[in-house]
Formats: structure tokens, C-alpha cells, sequence
């Protein structure tokens, strides 16, 4: 009965912890008056629980502001020196590490392109490996202040194996697009990463950790409900459901890109025909445009072929006049993008969908308006009246900058 009695206080303490931890990051600077409503928690359990925090070096002081009548309120936030956070963006081109202080400032960064098709697990594990070495070595920091390790991989992330000390299960990553089956992918990085051994790492989805980013900090936070699409050399797409505080949020992955928009269509890289991936994936439009005749090096990547699409399809003013062979195959994309869209509306009423990813970012300031259109006629009435579409606001950073929000959700929860 003891024991229990002690697990309860610990766990509400912890709790009490997180909620002032959570309300500060998303809505501080705030006050301790503010905090008492903001939270649910008394004024005695604010004291306690800021006095804590503050000792740990995980809150600060941010301000003072008047009060009506009487003495100045100071303002508390995260301490943005309180832990590091690393980020990292296992894509198709390339391999993105970022590391961040808590406030998501990024203090140092580094990139591997990678090669067509070079997805050779050693080689990403390799990439990472030096990757995380050149990040903390070159801010000057202590891996001992990790947090953790988030990354965003593309494929279906299953957990397997006994549960750790901290509850979790060892991330396999299945890839099917990338020739990845079953790869116990944590084992590798714990395995190579020279970090501390209690520092975690976070794996999941690529178009989940694009999600949680424009979740919390871009074009989707606000929303009830939210479809985030994530379109690169390969196509993906997540829905969050829930405020970002709410214990019953949501956040799936979906293989968007392997939805049949062509029946009897192309041969998708998955082996399957027709896939959305196989009509508005970078790496499927250089196959389109090399077919249609595009004026494109043999050994042109996808980024390369992407940008040379575009300038024939939209020259600038005084330059040659657009190529009709590019316009038709991008409106062909823009259509295939807008009833692949129509599912997700029909599917899940998302408020909002939002465009991202390295190509979709370049797609979009064109093909918007008509990826909008095709939506709109592919779509129940109804449901699509209630939905915007809309670009991404974070850029190409934005599945790094979600990857380093693993970590951080983490320690929200917690309470430090």
C-alpha cells in the first residue's frame, strides 16, 4: 500500500511537472498567476513545481510585466539552454542532421547527399554516425546533455523485441521502397552512435515528424484536424487529429503515395501499378520528363531533373516559350495530387492539408491552384467546403525539425 501511495505522488508529481513544462513551451513567457488557470493546478502546486524546475536549470526568468494595481508579475519560460536535441532526415537525396537547443534554435547542422538509389542501410548508418560527431563538435557541445535522437525515416515503423527500461520497444524500419526489410534500425544507431547509452533514440515515419513540426509550430497548429502531405522523391502523407496538448491526440502514417490513382497506370517503384508515387514522386517525374523527350544528363538526380521540369514548364519572362510537353505532364501530376487529395477528404475531414516536403515545396507555388481545383471536383461537396489546402510554412527543414520534436515530446511528458 506504501509503495503504491509513493508511485501516486510521484506520478502526480511528474504530471504537475509536465503540465507547467507544456503550457510554458506553447504559450510562455507566462506568469505564475497565468500559469494557476492555464494548467488546472493551484497556486501552492505552481510554487512547488516552478521552484523545481527553475533549480534544474529547465525554466527562467523572461520578463516583468505590470499588474493591475499591484506588484509586477514576472514571466517564466523553458529555459532554451536546459538540453540539446538532435534531429535528423533520413531522405531519398540525403542525409540532414541538425542540432537544436530547446527552443528548436538550430546550433549546428550537416548534410550527406546521397546517391540515386544509395540507400545502403551501412552507408545511412555511417552518415549518422558522422553526422551526430560533426554536429556536437562543431557547437561545442556535451553529448551528455542530450535529450535524445529523433529521426524520420521513410517506410512503416514497427516496434519489436522486450520493452526497455523506459517502456519502449527496439524501432524496425520496413522500406520497401528503398529495399529495407526489417531493418532493426534503432539496434544499428545505438549500436554505432557514439553518444552516452542512456541517451534514447526516437524513430518514426518521415511524413509523421513533417506532421508533428507544422502540428506544433506551422501551418497546422490550431487545427482540429489536419492532413500534412509529404511529397519528395517519394510520396507520403500523415493525420493529426487532437490540440497538440490533448492526451488523446492522434498522429497516423499513411502510405499515401501507394493509393491507386491510374488504374492500369505506371509501374510503381513498390512493384504495384498505378501508385500515386509512380505519377507525382520526384523521382517518378525525371523518369516522366527523360520519356517525354526533357533535355536531361543521364546521370541527372531527382532535385536536378525536378528544377529542369520546372524552368522548360514556367521560363521567366523574355526566355523561351513554355514547353506544352512539361505543362501537360505537371497538370497530369496536378490532377493526380488533387483526387489523391479527394481521399484524403472524403476519408478523414481534415480542416486543413498541407503540402511539404523538398518537392512538394517546389510543385506547389505552381500546381496549387489547379491541385486545389482537382480536389474540389474530386471530392464530396460537402466535406471539401470544409477543408483549405495549403503550402507547408517550415521549408525543407521541416522533417528535421519535427525529428528533433521526438525527443522533445518526450521531455514535455515527462516533466523534464
Amino acid at each position: 500500500m506504501a509503495e503504491r501511495d509513493r508511485r501516486t505522488v510521484r506520478d502526480l508529481r511528474r504530471g504537475n511537472r509536465a503540465r507547467v513544462l507544456q503550457r510554458l513551451y506553447f504559450d510562455g513567457p507566462l506568469s505564475r498567476q497565468e500559469l494557476g488557470p492555464a494548467t488546472g493546478l493551484s497556486s501552492g502546486s505552481i510554487s512547488n513545481v516552478v521552484a523545481e524546475l527553475a533549480a534544474e536549470g529547465l525554466l527562467q526568468e523572461a520578463g516583468i510585466v505590470d499588474s493591475d494595481g499591484g506588484r509586477p508579475r514576472t514571466l517564466l519560460r523553458v529555459a532554451p539552454d536546459g538540453g540539446l536535441l538532435v534531429g535528423i532526415d533520413i531522405g531519398e537525396t540525403r542525409v540532414r542532421v541538425e542540432l537544436f537547443d530547446l527552443s528548436l534554435t538550430e546550433l549546428a547542422r550537416t548534410e550527406r547527399l546521397l546517391a540515386q538509389h544509395g540507400y545502403d542501410v551501412d552507408r545511412i548508418v555511417a552518415h549518422v554516425r558522422t553526422g551526430v560527431a560533426d554536429v556536437l563538435r562543431d557547437a561545442g557541445a556535451d553529448p551528455r546533455r542530450l535529450l535524445g535522437i529523433g529521426i524520420g525515416v521513410p517506410g512503416i515503423i514497427e516496434r519489436e523485441g522486450p520493452a526497455g527500461p523506459d517502456g519502449r520497444r527496439t524501432a524496425v524500419v520496413h522500406g520497401q521502397t528503398i529495399g529495407w526489410h526489417a531493418v532493426p534500425f534503432e539496434h544499428l544507431l545505438r549500436e554505432a552512435v557514439d553518444v552516452p547509452p542512456e541517451v534514447p533514440f526516437f524513430i518514426d515515419n518521415g511524413a509523421k515528424t513533417l506532421g508533428r513540426a507544422e502540428m506544433w509550430f506551422g501551418g497546422g497548429r490550431g487545427a482540429g484536424t489536419a492532413a500534412v502531405a509529404l511529397i519528395g522523391s517519394g510520396v507520403g502523407a500523415c493525420v493529426d487529429h487532437g490540440d497538440i496538448l490533448a492526451e488523446d491526440r492522434t498522429s497516423l502514417a499513411l502510405e499515401w503515395g501507394h493509393t491507386t490513382v491510374q488504374l492500369r497506370g505506371r509501374r510503381c517503384r513498390c512493384g504495384s501499378i498505378g501508385c500515386l508515387e509512380a505519377y507525382a514522386g520526384a523521382e517518378a517525374l525525371r523518369e516522366r520528363w527523360r520519356e517525354a523527350g526533357g533535355p536531361l544528363p543521364e546521370d541527372a538526380d531527382d532535385e536536378t531533373a525536378l528544377a529542369a521540369l520546372l524552368a522548360a514548364a514556367y521560363p521567366p519572362p523574355g526566355g523561351p516559350a513554355p514547353d506544352r510537353v512539361a505543362l501537360s505532364l505537371l497538370d497530369e501530376t496536378a490532377e493526380c495530387l488533387g483526387a489523391a487529395l479527394a481521399d484524403l477528404i472524403n476519408l478523414f475531414l481534415p480542416e486543413r492539408i498541407l503540402l511539404g516536403g523538398w518537392a512538394g515545396l517546389l510543385l506547389g507555388p505552381h500546381l496549387l491552384p489547379e491541385i486545389r481545383r482537382y480536389a474540389d471536383a474530386y471530392a464530396l461537396r460537402h466535406a471539401a467546403a470544409r477543408t483549405t489546402v495549403e503550402m507547408g510554412r517550415l521549408g525543407p527543414d521541416a522533417v528535421t525539425v519535427g525529428a528533433a520534436t521526438l525527443p522533445l515530446a518526450d521531455f514535455l511528458t515527462r516533466g523534464g
